[in-house]
């Protein structure tokens, strides 16, 4: 149990009408949740505002309630407390209520628009390899140790954030490597964490449909830097133009990393196939079992956050070369008679650019490259065209499919992103909405040395439409298929 009084610090109260002695049982920011002793918390949310739901959660037992104004009607047995803004005391509340676990572990954030997940996973493994013993919080996972929990959200809210690392703290985890979303810095479910570094891997055209402007969007990423304390490190991707505007007025200690550009940790690409690369980082060769330059980049960040996290380079160097890839990205399926299948959470157009680049760069020029991509409802559609238009101009043959439509026509998506498509590219696409069937035609197009790649989804087991998750897995459908027409 925690009293009002002492989760409250530090949360910009403006006025307090009752006591702040109450023992607080939990705390929550959906009235529903509001049991007996709760704290509710009131937040403007984007669908719903929390000021609305502050007289239903006192009726079911709310002890207190934090809001930004109060409400006409006060109940007599609840304790009201107005703040400056109810979005960023939640985030404090939530670290203070969990006693401050951010604190207690050397916690990393990594943003960008592409490398996140890969960055921030292979951090956690790379830490696990030299012995110590470290969480995850990432779009695919969260890890206590060797125990994994689903996601639901790359940036979970503020108090189901400290809660898991309130039990990485009681677990013994040293570090915590963590995914930072746009959409969290922007919601505020940071506030009250204490940062040891931050890393940004790049920007690119995402979350239009969120953040409206692309000057937005990158507003949001430099938010995070501008929230790092002078003792942490900013460490930035300096071969990205926007990577100096992250550090502009950041107070952390400034890094840099790049393959193309002078930097603080420099990486050159020796040799580069679908077995592997072979890199020169910082002086020592080493072998990586990942694939592409973005991944060359990807494994730069994570050996300079080392670096910066005081590890010893050989041990590093040397653990780095055992990693293998994340789920869902550039992913691996090879048939019995020699066709390719990639599966890649690509959903941008910079990282299906990226991982087409990359497949072009490492066939010997005779094999068919066959992509299978789509994009999803209720998400920025200023990309759909692009998207296509960089499948056909990497590729020799293109299947446009639903992606994950949700409340969308997918035939009306696909119809956008027809529009990217050249006249002198139409030959080489095929609309087939069903995705399943997609990826089945894809497999019966190829032949002996052919890549397939399955873009969009990655890791992700579901396909949503209409508010409904259906049971769905690219690897898994493009395996059974492989293995089809390789009998």
């Amino acid at each position: 149990m925690n009293v009002l009084k002492d989760i409250l610090y530090k949360a910009g109260l403006v006025e307090v009408v009752g006591s702040t002695q109450l023992k607080i049982s939990s705390i929550c920011f959906d009235s529903r949740n509001a049991v007996q002793g709760a704290l509710f918390v009131a937040v403007k949310g984007t669908k719903t505002n929390g000021h609305d739901y502050i007289e239903q959660a006192a009726a079911t037992g709310a002890a207190a309630v934090v809001c930004e104004k109060f409400p006409k009607q006060k109940n007599p047995k609840v304790t009201y407390v107005k703040v400056h803004d109810s979005e960023a005391a939640l985030g404090i509340i939530a670290s203070n209520f969990y006693d401050n676990p951010s604190e207690k572990l050397k916690l990393v954030g990594i943003t960008g628009t592409n490398g996140k997940t890969t960055t921030a996973t292979l951090l956690n493994n790379l830490f696990l390899a030299l012995g110590y013993n470290s969480g995850l919080i990432s779009t695919v996972a969260y890890k206590i140790g060797k125990e994994e929990f689903p996601a639901t959200h790359t940036t979970p809210d503020a108090i189901q954030l400290n809660k898991l690392m309130r039990q990485m703290v009681d677990a013994g985890c040293e570090y915590c490597f963590m995914e930072v979303s746009s959409h969290s810095v922007v919601q505020k479910r940071i506030s009250g964490l204490r940062f040891s570094g931050g890393v940004f891997t790049n920007i690119t055209h995402d979350h239009l449909d969120y953040h409206k402007t692309f000057e937005e969007y990158l507003k949001a990423k430099k938010k995070f830097f501008d929230f790092l304390d002078a003792e942490a490190f900013a460490l930035v991707n300096k071969d990205d133009q926007n990577g100096a505007v992250m550090l502009q007025d950041t107070k952390a200690i400034k890094k840099t990393f790049a393959l193309r550009s002078s930097a603080d940790f420099k990486c050159r690409m020796l040799e580069s196939h679908f077995s592997g690369l072979l890199l020169n980082i910082d002086g020592v060769e080493m072998w990586s079992k990942l694939i592409g330059s973005f991944n060359a980049s990807n494994l730069l960040a994570i050996y300079s956050t080392a670096m910066l996290l005081g590890q010893d380079k050989i041990k590093v160097l040397a653990a780095l070369s055992n990693l293998g890839a994340v789920d869902g990205r550039f992913q691996q399926v090879k048939s019995l008679n020699g066709i390719f299948g990639i599966v890649d959470y690509a959903h941008t157009p910079d990282a299906l650019l990226n991982v087409l680049k990359t497949i072009r760069n490492i066939r010997t020029r005779e094999e068919k490259i066959i992509t299978v991509v789509g994009c999803g409802g209720d998400r920025d559609a200023l990309k759909r065209p692009v998207m296509a238009q960089i499948a056909c101009e990497e590729s020799d043959k293109v299947i446009l499919t639903s992606d994950n439509p949700r409340s969308e026509d997918p035939d009306e998506i696909i119809r956008q992103m027809q529009k990217g498509v050249d006249r002198s590219h139409q030959k080489k696409v095929l609309l087939i909405t069903d995705r399943r069937e997609a990826i089945k035609t894809a497999c019966s197009l190829a032949s002996t040395g052919d890549i397939i790649l399955v873009a969009g989804k990655g890791h992700e087991k579901y396909q949503e439409i209409k508010g409904v998750k259906h049971p769905f897995d690219d690897v898994k459908i493009l395996t059974e298929n492989l293995e089809l027409f390789a009998g």
